[in-house]
This record gives C-alpha cells, sequence and structure tokens, in this order.
C-alpha cells in the first residue's frame, strides 16, 4: 500500500501547533492574583486589587500564580511559587518582574 504524503498545510499547522506547546511548556505567560494570605475553609484564596500586592510590604497579601478563578473571586489550583520561568502579568496586565509571591516578611 502506497504511503499517503501530507500536504504543507498539514504539515505547517502541526509543526506550529508543536511549537506552540513546547514554548508553553518552557515558560510562556503566567497569570498572577493578588490573594489575601488565608486559606479559606473551603480552600482556595480570595482575590483581591492588584494594589495590595504592589509596593506593599504587608504580610496579609501575596501574588497568587495560575489557578481558577470562581465567579466569586475565589482562586484554587494555583500556585505561591513564582514560575522560574516565562512573563507574568497581574489580572490588570501589569507585568511583574523579580520578587516572590509572598509580599511580606519571612515565615516560622
Amino acid at each position: 500500500m502506497p504511503q499517503r504524503r501530507m500536504s504543507s498545510r498539514a504539515v505547517k499547522v502541526g509543526l506550529l501547533g508543536t511549537l506552540s506547546m513546547s514554548l508553553t511548556a518552557c515558560g510562556g505567560s503566567h497569570t498572577a492574583t493578588c490573594v489575601e494570605n488565608r486559606l479559606l475553609p473551603g480552600g482556595g484564596y480570595r482575590a483581591v486589587s492588584d494594589s495590595y500586592c504592589s509596593g506593599s510590604s504587608s504580610s496579609n497579601y501575596r501574588w497568587y500564580y495560575g489557578g481558577n478563578s470562581s465567579s466569586s473571586g475565589i482562586i484554587t489550583g494555583g500556585s505561591s511559587l513564582k514560575p522560574k520561568k516565562g512573563s507574568i502579568k497581574t489580572k490588570g496586565g501589569t507585568t511583574l518582574r523579580g520578587g516572590f509571591g509572598w509580599s511580606g516578611g519571612g515565615g516560622s
């Protein structure tokens, strides 16, 4: 049985999909949400305005990366660990550089 050749368009689409998945795996784009530094009883963190995490030394708020947001503003499934690679933007569109997930002082 003769082998079927893929059209150049199919090859390009396949390569583009592979490239995009590779870039995402290597870093890609991440979303940071400013949250109250208090785990809620049902799990997750309450999202607040970016201004609480920007330039604040308060340990009551921190950046939380990724995750899912509910209609009530509860973020679940993300991490307080800053992604090592890729760009990070806040929900407000600001690009974050440097720093850690925690906006406050040391822990115990």
